[in-house]
């Protein structure tokens, strides 16, 4: 458990010590330890980095243990705010290539092309549904609006009965939306792939590895795409969809829980998510769920761990390896 905070084993094996023995000298915690002087030294100026121990105020010249309660809140709550700042600058980076995606999409019109609106949107994958040849692939993360599917349904059912190969990427979590899923089984039944994961990439969709269509925010697909045809840019979004793919499961098929965790793949995928500092609300909007089934999900987890708060679930989840 300590070594997922940072700590080596040499030195949680004195901090343990000094949390038991609290009046031990130097010599005390090596002979206890099977330690030279010296290595404990060492291993308490890596505690004194980490604000683990403090000078004593009961015998003078020596260190105590801060106690676990305060210690390792500090260091998992330093952790936090160095996983966020890299969350930043990440989020800034996805920013800059975004803008460097859609300004390369205006300069060369012959290899791309800034669609605004709706309308524009669906005239264009009209296009690209007609102009396919061999595939199309397509990622829908998150909800599915029924009247979208609607609209789908003839433009997929023309491409099908070409002959068209068609795979499909949804969430678990669309599997209990029966619109979805009458949608789904339709396109088996036309001879379509259709598999879920419990996160998938952004929407999009790639027409005979030529074409894609990309949204400008992923956070609100209306506000516009990007009609992308530059090979560098489309084979980066092949392997974004075949990882996810090979990821997926198809629909129909039960996905087991982890046989020595017994965490379900959406259980495991919301635990990696919260820990790496999303909130309730971002991690459901990633797993497609609500901020309340995510709660429900956290409670079942830290009844199984027997933790009484959510950073005593963090800390049991990690030392049991789950994270």
């Amino acid at each position: 458990m300590f070594e997922v905070l940072g700590l080596a084993s040499g030195a949680a094996v004195v901090y343990q010590a000094m949390l038991d023995h609290p009046g031990y000298s130097v010599d005390d915690i090596a002979t206890h330890c099977g330690l030279t002087p010296v290595q404990v030294h060492d291993h308490l100026d890596e505690l004194s980095r980490l604000a683990l121990v403090r000078i004593s105020a009961e015998w003078p010249g020596q260190l105590r243990a801060v106690s676990p309660e305060i210690g390792l809140a500090d260091i998992l709550a330093r952790q936090e705010a160095e996983l966020a700042d890299r969350q930043a600058k990440l989020a800034a980076s996805r920013a800059a290539v975004t803008r460097m995606v859609a300004a390369r999409a205006e300069q060369r019109s012959t290899h791309g092309e800034r669609l605004l609106g709706m309308d524009a949107i669906h005239s264009r994958l009209e296009r690209m549904g007609r102009s396919a040849t061999t595939e199309v692939l397509s990622s829908q993360p998150g909800n599915q609006r029924p009247e979208d599917l609607t609209a789908s349904r003839p433009a997929d059912t023309e491409a099908l009965g070409r002959g068209i190969t068609m795979r499909t990427l949804y969430q678990d979590a669309t599997r209990s939306q029966p619109h979805v899923a009458t949608y789904a089984h339709w396109l088996l039944n036309q001879g379509s792939e259709v598999r879920t994961a419990p996160t998938i990439p952004q929407r999009l969709i790639i027409v005979d590895r030529t074409q894609a269509l990309v949204p400008i925010d992923p956070a609100d697909n209306r506000k516009g795409a990007l009609y992308v045809t530059e090979p560098g840019i489309l084979a980066t979004l092949l392997d974004f969809f075949e990882q996810a793919w090979n990821a997926a499961v198809p629909l129909g098929a039960t996905r087991p829980k982890d046989p020595q965790t017994g965490l379900t793949p959406t259980e495991r995928e919301l635990l990696r998510l919260l820990g790496s500092g999303l909130t309730d609300d971002a991690a459901g909007q990633r797993l497609g769920i609500s901020s309340r089934t995510v709660g429900r999900h956290m409670s079942s987890i830290m009844e199984r761990l027997d933790a009484s708060s959510r950073f005593e679930a963090g800390i049991k989840a990690a030392h049991k390896g789950w994270l």
